[in-house]
């Protein structure tokens, strides 16, 4: 991990929260970095800056083996204090693309949308018309399309990250839920 001479400061970045939230779903050795590479539609080298972000920033742990695995009650913590001030909701116009937030499940089982444009992730093989929320990383959409369970635990830190107080209140609830070890 690269760090200037002038500022040696571990900064986190959008895909380390990715990484993270699929490494989340592991519940036996985590894959290995080209694996995820492959699936989330990022380099190699990006993960394993993810996971060592991730390790300096106390979020994730490495085995004896350099296996990584995540902390749960910290990236709990971080997505529900902290997250949405370090990677904030950043929108667009309208587009088509995927929905997000409280337009996709499990939370549109539970809000009623109003007359406003739902929110989407840009993407060229979207499914639905509305408002661009841009998702943390480029290559997201198509991890979410491949990964059912990941593209819900982004979906709700969208929520988090860009709802308004009801919609984050359910989205940590359900997380809650989700990231447990």
């Amino acid at each position: 991990m690269a760090r200037s001479k002038s500022n040696p400061q571990v900064v986190l970045r959008p895909q380390d929260l990715v990484v993270l939230l699929r490494l989340a779903l592991e519940r036996g050795s985590a894959p290995t970095y080209a694996a995820l590479a492959a699936e989330l539609g990022m380099t190699a080298s990006e993960v394993h800056g993810a996971v060592e972000r991730a390790v300096a920033a106390q979020l994730a742990l490495k085995d004896a083996s350099g296996k990584a695995s995540v902390v749960f009650a910290a990236l709990r913590s971080f997505v529900q204090h902290g997250a949405r001030y370090c990677f904030p909701a950043t929108r667009g116009s309208l587009t088509r693309g995927l929905p997000t937030s409280y337009a996709a499940a499990p939370l549109k089982d539970v809000i009623v949308p109003g007359t406003d444009p739902l929110p989407v992730w840009p993407h060229k093989n979207g499914t639905a018309r509305g408002m661009a929320f841009y998702p943390l990383y480029p290559s997201v959409p198509e991890a979410a399309g491949r990964n059912p369970a990941l593209y819900e635990l982004l979906v709700l830190f969208d929520a988090v990250r860009g709802g308004s107080a009801r919609e984050r209140a359910l989205a940590i609830d359900l997380l809650d839920k989700r990231l447990q070890p």
